[in-house]
């Protein structure tokens, strides 16, 4: 009789982790201070070597020092992000699915995963689309926070897929902040319709303020060119995630 008493006691100390109480203490811990959801401009006007550029970027941004630092005063110290590619409608794929990142380790991961990644598309540019993808991610989002974010990169305006400014007002409903980071390029020896495209009348930082991003505290952030992507990146996220 004893030995069963001990045996059931036994079972209750190995079952506890299973109580409610400590269920919530364990999903307490996916709390994150932010979501971060990157989407990535790999449409037709992006070259091989842009891509790469950019890809770097991304993959050497959160490895920063300034980047893990922001993460690290916020109140849980992590973040969640995901990054996907995308193009014309329809040509959206994920990358990096949703993961934690609070540490260098953590960003070494991120980093791994990215570059393993090739690149998916050659399409048109579907800002609208590339909105509503990232709103549909962040829906599904396994942790918890009370600030979303989108994070869309491009160096072109908009030419196919859903409306831009339906797909952003929509996201802004779901108490989403849609961000933006422009990468200009030189239309010298650009054929017309690029150039159209890319250096838009009035620049295209101003048409991503005007159409693409909303929200509170929505703000576009502009790399002069390629090379420089990497540093407006990392001044971005931190004030992002700060």
């Amino acid at each position: 009789m004893r030995r069963r008493h001990l045996l059931s006691g036994l079972l209750s100390g190995l079952l506890a982790p299973l109580s409610p109480a400590l269920r919530s203490a364990n999903a307490a811990d996916q709390a994150v201070d932010v979501l971060l959801v990157l989407a990535v401009d790999v449409s037709l006007s992006i070259s091989e070597a842009r891509f790469e550029l950019e890809r770097r970027g991304y993959a050497e941004a959160f490895s920063d020092p300034r980047v893990l630092r922001a993460i690290g005063e916020g109140e849980t110290g992590r973040i969640g992000v995901a990054l996907f590619d995308w193009a014309g409608p329809g040509e959206q794929q994920v990358a990096v699915d949703w993961m934690v990142i609070g540490s260098k380790q953590d960003a070494g991961v991120f980093s791994a995963r990215l570059e393993a990644a090739p690149r998916p598309f050659y399409g048109r540019t579907a800002i609208g689309s590339a909105i509503a993808f990232a709103t549909d991610l962040l829906a599904r989002a396994p942790f918890r926070t009370g600030r979303k974010v989108i994070d869309i990169s491009g160096d072109g305006t908009g030419n196919s897929g859903r409306s831009i400014a339906e797909a952003r007002d929509a996201a802004v409903a779901a108490g989403i902040t849609v961000n933006g980071i422009v990468i200009l390029t030189d239309p010298e020896g650009m054929p017309s319709f690029l150039k159209d495209h890319t250096n838009p009348a009035g620049g295209l930082a101003a048409y991503y303020r005007a159409i693409v991003i909303g929200g509170d505290g929505a703000f576009v952030m502009t790399a002069e060119n390629f090379e420089a992507f990497g540093r407006a990146l990392v001044a971005k996220l931190v004030r992002e995630i700060s």
